[in-house]
């Protein structure tokens, strides 16, 4: 999906950055075996879309540079990654359970971020 069509949809932009809310997590859950969302008064059971999904939210990488790395990690056809993408994201945010930050003057620049990912899956305790 293009900048303009997200924009035209009511979206957010593919140069927005989304990251989990002030109390929003993931964490694994080892009696269920599965990965859940957890946010105040509210748990959604994650699939291996979801899960994946998140584990490249990190409030630092765009939506397009999410898309990317799931591109490159799954080998999928890029159409269908971003569709899927922004379908799941834009479910969490009109839930409350996903922010999504403007572009950071850096990605407005092109200049790319050197910080770590610092959250997403990777990072749930």
């Amino acid at each position: 999906m293009s900048e303009t069509s997200a924009s035209a949809a009511n979206g957010p932009s593919n140069r927005n950055r989304p990251r989990l809310p002030r109390g929003v997590r993931t964490r694994f859950d080892e009696a269920r075996g599965t990965w859940m969302l957890l946010a105040p008064e509210r748990t959604l059971k994650l699939d291996a879309v979801g899960a994946a999904i998140l584990a490249e939210v990190d409030g630092e990488k765009d939506l397009d540079q999410v898309v990317d790395a799931l591109v490159a990690r799954f080998k999928a056809p890029r159409e269908q990654i971003a569709r899927d993408v922004m379908t799941f994201l834009g479910s969490l945010r009109d839930r409350r359970m996903l922010d999504m930050d403007p572009p950071s003057a850096e990605s407005k620049r092109g200049v790319s971020s050197e910080n770590p990912n610092t959250g997403g899956i990777g990072g749930a305790t």
